[in-house]
């Protein structure tokens, strides 16, 4: 009974021997070596060089900036000077009942919201408006338009001058953000890729550790050292050890296709992760964290954290636009003057009582004031309200921002 029991687990172990050696044919293809080649080592550095050369987020974030220098441009448009001319005549029966021509250069002014003109008006004809004919050889005139009501300390074009130059600060605050964004979720799928694969690494060591035992089990068993059964856990263990590496395979290859959707090249071509590629070793952290660093951190949230310096520049937009609405509360009044006269051009040879002075002239006041200003003052309160608004959100988003530094900070002096 005992040799046949013997013979039993004999063929057991051979059983479980061949069984073990078919099994271990079907390892996953999943290169990891155990020496160290740093030929082979993808460094965080340089994934930072790719992604902060060819990532298509990262190219989109720095189309923000151009975007708001554009928009600069585009309100200096409001600036500038304008020609505008046009003529009409009408004759009928041999006679010339009109022959208008109109020409005028405006130049908007930064200072006070005035307007320079320079025209040129030549109005002849037998059915003529007398107020506005002039002689056969027209009328040359050069005066401005000022403001002194509303539009004097600041109007829309200014208004708007001044906003879209904050909103270069807020773009480039935005960029940031998108930028820090990609870089977060570059880095957090590297050190992924670094934990699965070095995952992979122990479960190979311990399916290693568990194939030599087995085989040492088996030999003791057969030669009548150990029992059977001990020969049948250690194989037990070999199977399971063996579907964690399958798993933890799956895993890697997994977390190298994550990585991957960050690796673009010149030409804006996806890349792949090299497959004999392996993550650079982790830095050990400190033994300490300095106090300082924490000091150091949340002085520049304070000053510099992207979502703040996009609070803060909505803050000046809104300043700015305040700063209008009380204007045009004031009533208008604009004040337009010009000196006329008979020159034509410079070298003209014209009496002095005909050219340009102080008795030749044409002046005009413009007035105009809402009587309730119910639109202004509800644009104002309106105003008025983002700011309130506003002020609550940086007040809140401070301290989220400041209380997840010192939790980060936690995190990492815990391990320290």
């Amino acid at each position: 009974m005992n040799i046949k029991l013997k013979s039993f687990s004999v063929c057991l172990i051979w059983f479980l021997l061949i069984s073990q050696i078919s099994v271990a044919q079907l390892k996953p293809n999943v290169v990891v070596k155990k020496s160290y080649d740093t030929a082979r080592v993808f460094s965080l550095e340089d994934l930072q060089m790719l992604v902060f050369k060819y990532h298509p987020i990262i190219k989109q974030a720095a189309l923000l900036s151009e975007a708001a220098r554009a928009n600069v441009l585009q309100s200096l448009g409001y600036f500038d000077p304008t020609l505008k001319a046009g003529f009409a005549r009408k004759l009928f029966g041999n006679t010339e009942y009109y022959n208008k021509w109109d020409s005028e250069l405006k130049i908007p002014l930064w200072l006070a919201g005035a307007d320079l003109k320079v025209g040129y008006d030549r109005n002849v004809g037998t059915y003529v408006n007398p107020e506005s004919q002039t002689n056969s050889q027209g009328l040359s005139a050069i005066g401005i338009s000022i403001p002194l009501g509303q539009g004097l300390i600041i109007d829309a074009r200014r208004n708007t001058l001044r906003q879209s130059k904050i909103m270069v600060e807020y773009a480039e605050a935005d960029q940031l953000k998108q930028i820090n964004s990609v870089w977060y979720a570059v880095a957090k799928d590297y050190w992924n890729w670094y934990y699965a694969y070095k995952q992979y690494e122990l479960i190979e060591e311990g399916l290693d550790l568990a194939d030599r035992r087995f085989k040492a089990l088996s030999t003791q068993t057969i030669l009548g050292d150990k029992p059977a059964i001990d020969s049948v856990e250690a194989y037990i263990t070999v199977q399971e050890r063996m579907i964690q590496r399958a798993k933890s395979a799956i895993e890697l290859q997994n977390a190298r296709l994550v990585l991957s959707n960050h690796l673009w090249n010149e030409d804006g071509n996806p890349l792949e992760l090299p497959a004999d590629a392996i993550p650079q070793n982790a830095t050990e952290i400190p033994a300490k964290l300095n106090p300082l660093i924490l000091d150091s951190l949340l002085g520049q949230s304070a000053n510099q954290h992207p979502e703040l310096v996009k609070l803060r520049t909505k803050g000046a937009q809104l300043a700015i636009e305040r700063s209008y609405r009380q204007e045009l509360l004031k009533p208008k009044l604009n004040v337009i003057g010009n000196l006329i006269s008979n020159r034509t051009s410079f070298n003209s040879n014209i009496p002095g009582y005909y050219d340009f002075n102080w008795s030749n002239y044409k002046l005009g006041i413009e007035f105009a004031f809402p009587l309730f200003l119910r639109s202004e003052r509800g644009k104002l309160r309106e105003v008025k309200i983002k700011q309130q608004e506003l002020n609550f959100e940086v007040q809140q988003f401070g301290r989220e921002i400041r209380n997840n530094i010192v939790a980060s900070y936690n995190d990492v002096a815990a391990y320290s």
